[in-house]
């Protein structure tokens, strides 16, 4: 697996993160939050990954910055739970919801957390759907 983060990777597409805000769901473990939507990207690219700081939280763009640059980060060095549990296509959001201001350590701990809680979450519909299957027929 290599960790890179590259602009195929990025979100960026106005289409995808509206649909994203508009139909997505999310997972949550504070103070991170993944909104996601399964679909294919116009690309083929499996995900599609996106960062936000609220504005609210930290008023300098030095401060939102950083933290962006963070999530980036614990997001490259962490994809791998992603890539090697989803086989369908999905866009992701990530955003920081807090003003505590968490050391990197503490961030990426979050992280594994949260991508783990959306594997599970995802295994547990997949295996409802399964069963949605199976009664049909």
């Amino acid at each position: 697996m290599n960790f890179t983060y590259p602009k195929k990777e990025k979100l960026k597409s106005k289409i995808t993160i509206g649909l994203l805000f508009s139909e997505g769901k999310s997972v949550s473990k504070y103070p991170l939050r993944l909104v996601y939507h399964c679909g294919p990207s116009s690309d083929g690219q499996q995900i599609k990954m996106g960062v936000s700081v609220s504005k609210r939280n930290f008023k300098k763009a030095v401060d939102r910055n950083y933290f962006k640059r963070i999530l980036r980060e614990t997001y490259r060095l962490n994809k791998h739970i992603l890539f090697d549990n989803l086989d369908t296509p999905f866009s992701f959001m990530f955003f920081y919801q807090t003003k505590e201001r968490l050391s990197y350590e503490e961030i990426n701990t979050k992280t594994i957390q949260l991508f783990e809680k959306f594997i599970a979450q995802q295994a547990k519909n997949n295996a409802v759907e399964v069963e949605k299957d199976l009664l049909k027929e």
